[in-house]
């Protein structure tokens, strides 16, 4: 009874308005949102879990990074040249700083080495070439001319960061990344912005603008245009040394540190040796969308994240209610402790969940050893329910079925299952160490990631309903005296080590769909190649340049094939009508 539409209705009221600003991760919005948090918890009475027995558990993050005042790089030749630091060349977020005396060039084509597969033949970019103690130039991308089974194959090493650990290994002291003009790229030069990954290299890594590289390539009497031409069709070619001039080099990359907060509460049972549930959701979103992930036309404008993910905490503290007056009451014999987290740094790569599973959690524990937690229960984006309620990682237990089944028979949701552990949410790094998880979600919408994500646009009922379900749930795997069974999976081929998809479209898929055959999108970005192509929301993809589409992952391998600038054939199921446009992808970069 303590859980309410109108409770339900405050916490996303206030955790979504204008006073929070979007709750970014580390500015006074996600302090105002996780000190209002722990106050709530608090008064249910759960106790602080978090460090220095307080209810926040704090983690340091890289929030930037920016150019210091000592960079420069300076051919030298019969006369030196300089070239201008964010103009003609720049350095990446995860170069390695300090000086590089004058040093020889090695051109190396495209910086690839993939070996034969089926009747694909091996591309080495390194064959007879020695690269040590020396730059080396590549390109930035893949031959643009190849056919898309190259395209799909040379892909996976494409990335920058595996271009320069191919370089690293082979003894270069630095690498030259240059896009070539016949990449079609809007910006020449990469963003200097962080990644997924902190952690820097132990060599130099460079990107330079075309007329930057044709000027090194000048004196040996090369041109870029003629290189990338021959390298294009997909054909090896021999790379070779630069003649005459070596180039030296100063790297100053200042990062800029910031701290965030999770909310860490826990309500004790009379069993505090047994391992506790934990259910979370995070609290953060994207501020004023400044950051790059905002898919809204508006800039600098707040996104509120009334859905994605005020509704996950609001969810999370009736549940807390609830269960604490259920423990309090005697109406529930608790066999464990239950955990309340509420993640922050989840939109800017799940970093509170991350820093607290690593730090906190083991290393993934054997089968029939203890477990540092009976289970996770994660809720992202549970407020906007239409058709059905999904709850994702049924296949990291097999007891999830059954407890959904019964739960549900009160409640009457309609729900899809699905088995994947692997998500892009704050349950994935409790999974990876071992502990089953179970997360809800209803599904992306149009209004995603944009400053029209509101506390209007909930859907009060089906929020309810999402919220009384998880409480049974919980409030059954706090009742067992046994732990679930941990269930090990796959991991996804999609999952695996890729390259960059370069190609961009503008589609928004919808994770929601189930067992629908093709990729149903939930939207399409404004002025985006999918809209000017005549694809709306509600559309499924069923085919993409030549190949069929049935799910997310023959969606991602296709776009993986497609080159920037060149129309392609999409096919799309519209209610009972298949249609067929003509798309142009654009590039990401």
């Amino acid at each position: 009874d303590s859980i309410t539409s109108e409770e339900l209705k405050y916490h996303i009221d206030y955790l979504a308005s204008d006073e929070l600003e979007g709750r970014y991760t580390a500015t006074e919005g996600e302090k105002l949102a996780t000190a209002y948090a722990a106050k709530a918890l608090s008064s249910y009475g759960f106790d602080p879990a978090g460090d220095k027995n307080s209810y926040y558990y704090h983690f340091e993050f890289t929030a930037g990074v920016d150019l210091g005042i000592a960079n420069s790089i300076v051919l030298h030749g019969d006369k030196a040249k300089s070239f201008k630091v964010d103009k003609d060349w720049r350095p990446l977020a995860f170069s390695k700083v300090g000086e590089i005396d004058p040093t020889e060039i090695v051109f190396a084509g495209y910086g690839l080495v993939v070996p034969a597969q089926g009747d694909v033949e091996e591309y080495d970019s390194y064959v007879h070439l020695d690269v040590k103690d020396k730059w080396v130039m590549v390109f930035r991308y893949l031959p643009e001319d190849i056919s898309d089974k190259q395209r799909q194959h040379l892909s996976r090493s494409a990335s920058l960061r595996y271009k320069a650990m191919l370089a690293r290994e082979r003894g270069a002291k630095g690498l030259l990344i240059v896009s070539g003009p016949n990449s079609n790229v809007r910006n020449q030069l990469p963003r200097l912005s962080i990644d997924a990954t902190l952690a820097g290299t132990s060599m130099a890594v460079l990107a330079l603008t075309d007329e930057t590289a044709d000027s090194i390539l000048k004196a040996s009497n090369k041109s870029l245009q003629k290189l990338q031409d021959g390298l294009d069709q997909g054909q090896m070619s021999m790379g070779f040394q630069l003649k005459g001039p070596k180039l030296s080099a100063t790297i100053d990359i200042q990062q800029e540190k910031k701290q965030g907060r999770n909310v860490i509460a826990r309500f004790k049972s009379d069993y505090p040796d047994a391992a506790p549930l934990m259910i979370g959701a995070h609290i953060d979103h994207l501020g004023y969308g400044s950051h790059g992930k905002s898919l809204g036309v508006e800039k600098n404008t707040i996104h509120h994240g009334a859905d994605d993910n005020a509704s996950g905490v609001a969810s999370c503290l009736e549940i807390a209610q609830a269960i604490s007056s259920e423990i309090k009451s005697g109406r529930l014999k608790a066999k464990r402790d239950i955990i309340v987290a509420l993640w922050s740094g989840e939109e800017i790569g799940l970093l509170g969940s991350n820093d607290y599973t690593n730090k906190l959690l083991p290393k993934k524990a054997e089968p029939g050893s203890p477990r540092k937690l009976a289970a996770y229960v994660n809720l992202d984006m549970v407020g906007r329910l239409e058709e059905s309620l999904v709850l994702q990682g049924i296949g990291s237990s097999p007891t999830w079925v059954e407890e959904i089944e019964q739960r549900n028979v009160p409640v009457g949701l309609n729900i899809t299952l699905q088995k994947d552990a692997y998500l892009p949410t704050d349950a994935t790094p409790f999974y990876l160490k071992g502990i089953p998880i179970l997360s809800a979600f209803t599904g992306a919408h149009k209004d995603y990631h944009t400053p029209r994500d509101t506390a209007d646009k909930i859907n009060t009922e089906g929020h309810y309903d999402i919220t009384k379900l998880i409480f049974l749930i919980s409030r059954s795997l706090m009742q067992r005296e046994a732990l679930i069974p941990y269930q090990s999976m796959k991991k996804p081929d999609s999952l695996k080590k890729r390259g960059m998809m370069r190609a961009y479209l503008g589609t928004i898929p919808d994770y929601s769909s189930g067992d629908t055959k093709g990729v149903l999108l939930s939207g399409v970005s404004k002025s985006g190649p999918a809209d000017k192509a005549g694809v709306k929301g509600g559309d499924i993809i069923i085919g993409l340049g030549g190949k069929k589409i049935e799910n997310i992952y023959d969606y991602t391998y296709a776009i993986e094939t497609l080159k920037i600038g060149k129309e392609n054939g999409i096919k799309i199921q519209r209610g009972d009508k298949v249609l067929n446009f003509k798309i142009t992808p654009g590039s990401r970069e």
